[in-house]
């Protein structure tokens, strides 16, 4: 066979088994709901305080439930008939699967306005748990005649997460694809060209949705609805960036080789290691999640590391065979030919900038890190880390979030929801009395036999029941369960009991959940900051074969985030009247913006290295500007669009990264990328690759820097 006829063979045949993986693969992402876990409970390490007082509190009421809370709500005072409502209401609440009983009977507000019937659901229910709110809602049937009807508390909450959890398979994904549609159409002004690196990016998704299906299935990992979304966003964001990156070298190879082929073996030659490098910093920046103590974070950084690799996988082998068969009418109607010239020595936009960079260097590194340091100053105004119930969902028309505001209205803020002491049996009273000297606690009950699961004796003297010699009290608090009050009644509580001699006491409950989760996100801070610098630093010195270099990118990363988040929270407080943050919205936008922001350095810096060699570093910066600018300025523009998607649904922390990753990639990209990093290295000059034999020799002609 003719030599010209291998390489379209290769591609032939490497499209069609990358077709057969993708046949298989096509089911996985509609299955990952069945592997997917949206129980925060279970993401908390098992010597969380919390969860050992879950466990002790199974042993004692044969049970472990979360309550679902049914409020009646009458503004003119609540009637006999509202009264009989409820109660035949509550029979049938009991007669649904997963609902523990007996259920108490319906308890009236000092007010007299409002009924309140606790209804607790077996946490064995998993997913299923929507279906049961759902099946409570019906029984209700809604407002009627004046009177007001909400299921909300703890389990509705999560049965309202998990409802629009759900939704980031179909509909997120769809935005996405529309938002890379657009992007692409502009860059490419081509009816074909746009439909390769979608096409390469939807197989690098299936790919890696039958990877974490596999984990997930076999709980090797934990799978959670913001890891399921962000993994959509990624791997189309990152997956597009790497195509335009082989696409522009392989158009630049077609105007000087007459043959596809031959154009493709040069750009992927070219392209490649800086896509490689870049991607596998990101791969280890992500796995640096595993440290984490929670498995929803430790989860996501295998999750999306899968997805980096799958998605470099396809774009190094299934999408130039694309290219190679689509040849030059890929292209079209700007088709690239042997006799066009490539323009890669000037450009109408990023040549004055580089001139510009030129003459004054240290003007624009050091505006633009001040301008950078002027945003950072928002960072001030982050406040505490803490979130209510009725700001994990931004939309405010559910049931969970306006029926929290009637709880708030008519009763004490933690009733339905009380915090758990699960203490010795011999030390039960001194608890009691510690218990109830705290600041924020309305009451404190011990479990009886009687109570059995779902309710605590309210009658003075009653005994507690006793398992293992452990006894188990109910304590209400004044405050509503998910704020920052009860979270410092809550803490407060804790001293107090753990204080009293033998007793041995642990705190649980919805709020004790709230408060470890917190902790937990300040722990993996503060070891997971520095050890994503590191592993990144480490990359970059590899790939640079420098220190003087990756030093200075990493603080011009960190400089970008903290920007970043400077910004957003002024945004957040300011616009759209969120004074907190989740409490892993710091973590999440640190790895992914340091990660993905070091990633346009790694284009740029290791084509600087290349053009230093042949022409100088301060020329060799020059150059380099020029010819990577606008297509990684495309790529930063395309990866923002994919995570701005994120906002389309109404879960706090991923409209929140759906904000701020946007930001951050736009500032690494315009501001970063494309000025403080070349205008600083270009006053640095060759100094910059110290201790290297570059940093010695100068590269270039005689007498260049």
């Amino acid at each position: 066979m003719p030599s010209r006829h291998v390489g379209t063979l290769i591609a032939v045949v490497v499209t069609l088994a990358w077709l057969v993986i993708g046949g298989v693969a096509h089911s996985f992402p509609g299955r990952l709901g069945e592997v997917e876990t949206d129980n925060f409970q279970t993401f908390l390490p098992a010597d969380a305080e919390s969860q050992q007082a879950q466990r002790d509190s199974r042993d004692i009421t044969g049970a472990d439930t979360t309550p679902a809370l049914v409020v009646y709500e009458r503004s003119a005072g609540i009637t006999a008939d509202d009264q009989e409502r409820a109660m035949s209401d509550l029979n049938r609440f009991g007669q649904v699967q997963w609902v523990v009983g007996p259920l108490a009977p319906p308890v009236q507000s000092q007010d007299g306005q409002a009924l309140l019937v606790v209804v607790p659901i077996d946490n064995a229910v998993g997913q299923a748990e929507n279906d049961v709110i759902d099946q409570l809602r019906a029984i209700t049937g809604g407002d009627q005649g004046g009177l007001t009807i909400e299921v909300t508390g703890p389990a509705a909450l999560r049965g309202d997460l998990i409802t629009v959890l759900a939704g980031v398979g179909g509909e997120l994904l769809v935005v996405t694809l529309g938002a890379v549609l657009v992007v692409l159409l502009i860059i490419y002004r081509s009816p074909i060209l746009w439909a390769l690196p979608l096409i390469s990016a939807g197989l690098s998704y299936g790919l890696a949705t039958v990877f974490v299906y596999w984990l997930a299935d076999a709980d090797v990992i934990k799978l959670s609805g913001e890891s399921r979304g962000i993994l959509t966003v990624l791997v189309f964001g990152a997956g597009t960036d790497y195509a335009l990156l082989l696409i522009a070298r392989y158009r630049e190879e077609l105007t000087k080789r007459a043959r596809p082929v031959d154009a493709m073996k040069v750009a992927w030659r070219g392209a490649a290691p800086a896509i490689v490098a870049s991607g596998s910093t990101v791969i280890l920046g992500l796995l640096a999640l595993l440290l984490s103590v929670l498995s929803s974070t430790r989860s996501l950084g295998p999750v999306s590391a899968i997805g980096i690799a799958c998605t470099l996988l396809v774009m190094l082998t299934f999408l130039p065979a694309l290219l190679v068969l689509g040849g030059r009418r890929v292209f079209w109607p700007r088709t690239p030919r042997p006799e066009q010239r490539a323009a890669t020595t000037s450009h109408r936009f990023w040549t004055p900038v580089a001139r510009l960079i030129g003459r004054r260097d240290r003007l624009v590194w050091v505006t633009a890190a001040i301008g950078l340091g002027v945003a950072a100053i928002g960072v001030t105004q982050l406040g505490k880390q803490a979130i209510n119930q009725d700001d994990l969902l931004f939309s405010g028309n559910r049931s969970s979030v306006s029926g929290q505001r009637l709880l708030d209205q008519h009763y004490p803020g933690g009733t339905g929801s009380p915090a758990i002491i699960v203490t010795n049996a011999e030390a039960v009273d001194q608890v009691t009395a510690a218990a109830r000297q705290v600041s924020g606690i309305a009451s404190v009950a011990p479990v009886t036999a009687a109570g059995g699961a779902s309710t605590a004796a309210e009658e003075a003297g009653a005994a507690p029941k006793v398992v293992n010699g452990r006894a188990q009290l109910n304590a209400t608090m004044s405050d509503a369960p998910d704020g920052d009050s009860a979270e410092q009644t809550l803490r407060r509580l804790r001293t107090a009991v753990h204080a009293v001699p033998g007793s041995d006491s642990v705190v649980g409950g919805f709020t004790a959940t709230n408060v470890d989760t917190a902790n937990a996100a300040d722990r993996d801070q503060q070891v997971i900051f520095p050890v994503v610098l590191a592993v990144i630093l480490l990359c970059l010195a590899v790939l640079l074969r420098a220190l003087l270099a990756p030093i200075l990118l990493v603080l011009t990363v960190v400089l970008s985030f903290t920007a970043t988040v400077g910004i957003c929270v002024l945004i957040f407080r300011y616009l759209l009247n969120v004074p907190k943050v989740d409490p892993e919205f710091l973590l999440f936008a640190f790895v992914f913006l340091v990660a993905l922001g070091v990633d346009y350095n790694v284009f740029l810096m290791s084509r600087v290295r290349q053009e230093s060699e042949r022409l100088g570093t301060r020329r060799g910066v020059l150059s380099a500007l020029t010819v990577t600018g606008g297509v990684i300025t495309s790529a930063g523009v395309v990866l923002a669009a994919t995570f701005a998607a994120l906002t389309v649904l109404p879960v706090r922390i991923l409209v929140e990264l759906g904000i701020a990753l946007p930001i951050g990639l736009l500032i690494d990209t315009i501001v970063v990328r494309s000025l403080l990093v070349p205008a600083l290295t270009h006053d640095v000059g060759r100094r910059i690759w110290w201790p290297s034999r570059l940093e010695r020799s100068g590269g270039g002609p005689p007498g260049t820097d």
